[in-house]
């Protein structure tokens, strides 16, 4: 596994057809926040759905550093993370 292999993965990963099988990212992490703010009674915004979703994948690889999923997720979700905080 190399920083190569990792981003065209994750690119590979958020650019094609992930969005038929979960959504379209910014709808979902949109839906997301919406339920994380009410459980938690705090606002929470798309783009830090992301950073939460990075903190898991964080703890993940943590515990797991060889398991080449943690860190293509974590690649994925800054470039989501990115663009829907770009939008705002």
């Amino acid at each position: 596994m190399n920083r190569t292999h990792i981003l065209e993965t994750a690119n590979e990963y958020v650019t094609k057809d992930r969005a038929s099988t979960h959504g379209d990212a910014e709808d979902s992490f949109s839906k997301l926040a919406a339920i994380w703010s009410a459980r938690l009674g705090v606002s929470i915004r798309a783009d830090q759905v992301a950073i939460m979703m990075l903190d898991l994948k964080t703890v993940r690889a943590w515990d797991n550093p060889k398991h080449q999923d943690n860190w293509i997720d974590m690649a994925g979700y800054a470039a989501c993370g990115g663009e829907v905080a770009s939008k705002d």
